[in-house]
Formats: structure tokens, sequence, C-alpha cells
């Protein structure tokens, strides 16, 4: 478990579900120059900053070769990075086929699964939260056959002009993939990330549970030391989480 503790007047930031070059880099460009402006912002008292997933709608690592663009988002990351401050990358349901970019060139660590983190001695679970808990068994399938290494294999044998094309393509157009049916809130009941953080604290308790994937700032209390917190998107609500003694769901300008 890696432990964080903040400074005085530091904090740690989150943020989920950019979704950038989508539906088309053109419409995408304004909603990635507020997000660097925000991290221009948070860099200043950031302990630490969490990216939760789906920053970019579609994301392949050929061998030698990663998608074109993203590069004011990506030289900002990098910027943050070499001045000091961690950041930690957990990839999302567009952004799975991440193959080492991320660690070798950004010097980011990567995770596909939640992670436990204990920040100023609160439990935190965070994570994407894609395929977790009960329910939602058409992309728990379709997932499999992404990450399955013979699809992986056959799709970088794909010229990137064709493949990236396709990916953006199946991405924007294919609703188990983009999240459509998500846009709305289902009631504590019907929220399977809920159920599986309530699986969760029937194992251990955690604080916080922090996720993405929902494209819903929500804020709901499990017990009462422990709390699941989706922090919404960069698409529509432009919300991030803060946390230094308390977590914030707070929206950017």
């Amino acid at each position: 478990m890696i432990s964080i503790t903040t400074s005085e007047n530091k904090k740690v930031y989150f943020a989920s579900d950019q979704h950038f070059g989508a539906p088309t880099p053109e419409a995408s460009f304004p909603r990635e120059k507020k997000f660097v402006a925000w991290l221009d912002e948070v860099k200043k008292d950031a302990e630490a900053i969490f990216l939760q997933g789906d920053l970019f709608d579609f994301w392949f690592e050929y061998k030698t070769v990663v998608p074109k663009g993203f590069v004011r988002i990506l030289g900002k990351i990098a910027e943050i990075k070499d001045s000091g401050i961690p950041i930690y990358f957990f990839i999302g349901n567009h952004d799975l086929w991440m193959n080492g970019y991320f660690e070798k060139e950004l010097n980011i660590p990567v995770y596909k699964e939640p992670q436990e983190f204990l920040i100023n001695n609160k439990k935190f679970l965070i994570g994407h939260g894609d395929g977790l808990g009960p329910g939602d068994y058409g992309y728990k399938r379709m997932k499999k056959v992404f990450t399955f290494p013979l699809f992986k294999w056959m799709f970088r044998w794909l010229h990137p002009d064709i493949g990236v094309s396709l990916g953006h393509y199946m991405s924007v157009k294919n609703r188990l993939i983009s999240g459509d049916d998500d846009a709305k809130y289902l009631g504590d009941e019907n929220e399977w990330l809920v159920q599986y953080c309530k699986q969760q604290l029937a194992q251990q308790h955690y604080d916080y549970f922090v996720f993405g994937h929902r494209h819903l700032p929500l804020e709901i209390k499990l017990e009462e030391n422990s709390t699941y917190i989706n922090i919404g998107d960069w698409i529509q609500y432009f919300t991030y989480g803060e946390f230094s003694d308390s977590f914030k769901l707070l929206k950017y300008k």
C-alpha cells in the first residue's frame, strides 16, 4: 500500500474521464485547453495527482507508435511529474491498451486494477471503475475480448492509420464502450459500483472509495465512516476531487 502524507497547505487531486479526442480532435481541443489550465492551477499546491482513466477516448500503443495528438496534455503531465509531484494513472475502458509508454516516457506508474492508498491516515480504494460489481455483463464480455492477447496481436498488425481510425469509430459509436447507458443516476440499489464498494466493505474497512467511469459526480455515504465518490467527467460536469483533511468534490470554472 502506498502512503501519502500531505505537507502543510498541500492537497491531493483526482480527475477522471476526460475522453480527449472525442467526438473529434477539433471538438475536443477546448476541453483539452481547459484541463491543462486546471493542471496549471493544481500543480501549485499538489502533493499528488490521480488520473483515473479514460484520459483519451481511444489509445492504443503499437511497439513504436502512439496515437497522434494530445501533445499539450502529455507535455503538461511530463512537466508536473518532472517537477517532483507524483502522478498515478489508472487505465479506463477507453485507454486500456497501454503498454509501457507512460512508464518509460513519463515515469508515471500505470494501474490496471483498483489500488489501496493511505492518504493522511485515511484508507482509500482508488480505480477507474469499469467492470466492477454485479451486472454490466455486455461490457465485461467485450473487455475480455479486447484484452485477449491474440486480439491485441492481430490489431497491432493493422496500419496505425486504419487501427486508430477504427478504434475512434468504435469508441464513439459502441454504447457498451462509450458508456452512454450510464448517463443517469440509477439509485443506490442499482448502482453497481455502490454494490461493489459494499462488497469490499464486508471484507475490510475503507474510508473512501474513489472511482470514475460513471461520468456522474456522486458522493454516497456507505457507512458512518465510509464514502463512495465518483469523480464525474470533463465532458459535461468538469468536476474533480480534492483531499487534505476531508474529501471535496468540486467543479472547475
